[in-house]
């Protein structure tokens, strides 16, 4: 083969550099090395006898040549993914595909089980890859084909991104069932003068933890903060061991109660729901196995069936 031969994975580095205009930006959504982007990038220079991208300030900027190639090459990595989907048909008792979801630690213990139990009833070749939540954008990861769906709650989520509800969550408050005020924490006063075990937010986090958190902040004062941690597992263990107060996602704290042995009470504070949706990509919107896959989801986890005759908004379909 020629030096300069080039595959579909340099050409979808290529269409990923010319969205993000940033070597090291497109390093860490591949979560490769910036020498080994650098290297394709290389190569497609001389492939195409073109610089394709130059750098203009702290930014790079494609060169008229790449700004011609950028469509045609998108119609090229689409239609490679259509000949590279599922059959007209899906069989899930035949079929030995692993499907693969982003979830948030929550989405780990909450969803994750079921859909396991779900898939092992549907086919024994069936398999479920749970990919945790990072820095980088969910949408960039579905549209990269790193994970078929997202689950959680990601409301500045790009609006091309197909989604469908599930369920809204609220927040609840948890404490061990010891607790010695226990029958007193649902009054306000009360609730805000004991020690909060506080969940940080971060930049996986989504829009209601922050409004939780920023609640917290303004209502507490600094010294009923027992102690910040990472997330809202570490939360309900810390809180069944100690009197500190956790608050979580009502359906993760039901399913920690019984076996942290935490009572459960509702939050006196005007807290957010977190609104629970699936998201995927539009490449795989027709993929049979993909809407097989989505319309178990949906099955599992929408909150009520739709009345007789009324379409489901944004449907998997």
């Amino acid at each position: 083969m020629n030096e300069d031969d080039i595959s579909l994975r340099h050409l979808r580095v290529l269409t990923l550099l010319l969205e993000v205009g940033s070597v090291t930006r497109a390093a860490q959504i591949l979560d490769t090395t910036q020498p080994t982007v650098s290297k394709i990038l290389t190569k497609l220079r001389t492939h195409f006898g073109d610089p394709l991208l130059v750098r203009v300030g702290l930014s790079m900027h494609a060169t008229p040549k790449a700004i011609e190639l950028a469509q045609p090459l998108k119609e090229l990595l689409t239609t490679s993914a259509a000949m590279r989907s599922t059959a007209a048909s899906f069989d899930p008792d035949s079929s030995t595909r692993e499907f693969s979801v982003i979830v948030t630690e929550v989405g780990m213990i909450q969803l994750v089980p079921p859909l396991i139990s779900h898939l092992e009833r549907e086919g024994r070749g069936l398999r479920l890859k749970a990919v945790p939540l990072d820095s980088r954008q969910m949408e960039v990861r579905l549209e990269a084909g790193e994970a078929d769906l997202a689950l959680g709650a990601f409301p500045g989520a790009a609006p091309n991104m197909r989604r469908q509800r599930l369920y809204a969550d609220p927040y609840v408050s948890v404490v061990r069932k010891g607790h010695p005020r226990l029958g007193k924490l649902t009054q306000t006063a009360s609730f805000l003068r004991e020690r909060h075990i506080i969940v940080t937010t971060s930049n996986t986090g989504h829009a209601a933890h922050r409004l939780l958190d920023q609640m917290f902040n303004s209502r507490l004062e600094p010294n009923r903060v027992h102690v910040r941690v990472p997330s809202f597992v570490t939360s309900a263990f810390v809180a069944s061991c100690t009197d500190a107060v956790g608050t979580l996602p009502a359906k993760l704290a039901e399913n920690l109660a019984e076996r942290l042995d935490l009572a459960v009470f509702p939050t006196p504070l005007p807290l957010p729901r977190i609104e629970i949706c699936q998201f995927w990509h539009e490449r795989v919107h027709q993929d049979q196995g993909h809407r097989w896959f989505r319309a178990a989801i949906y099955t599992l986890f929408r909150e009520s069936k739709p009345k007789s005759g009324q379409r489901v908004r944004n449907h998997a379909g």
